[in-house]
């Protein structure tokens, strides 16, 4: 049992919208979360994901885990020339 950072959709039939999360593993991926990090928005050109970055960092060292699909997400942002 742990706790794990990953993606609660939200918004309307194909218009998706993301919130980061923390929740813990053992709950149902849409269901209550612990904590509110941040947003993607996969349907703006440059794909918005604003998070608190500081947060992150500290609930990983603290044990946290990244889901596969929000791993994939913060390796693409860090990878973006920044503007």
């Amino acid at each position: 049992m742990g706790v794990c950072i990953r993606l609660k959709r939200l918004g309307a039939k194909h218009k998706p919208y993301y919130r980061v999360v923390v929740s813990d593993s053992q709950r149902a991926t849409q269901g209550q979360a612990l904590e509110s990090l941040g947003s993607y928005d996969p349907l703006v050109k440059e794909k918005a994901l604003r998070v608190d970055a500081a947060r992150v960092a500290d609930l990983l060292r603290a044990g946290a885990y990244l889901s596969p699909s929000v791993a994939r997400l913060f390796k693409r942002a860090a990878d973006q020339p920044k503007a």
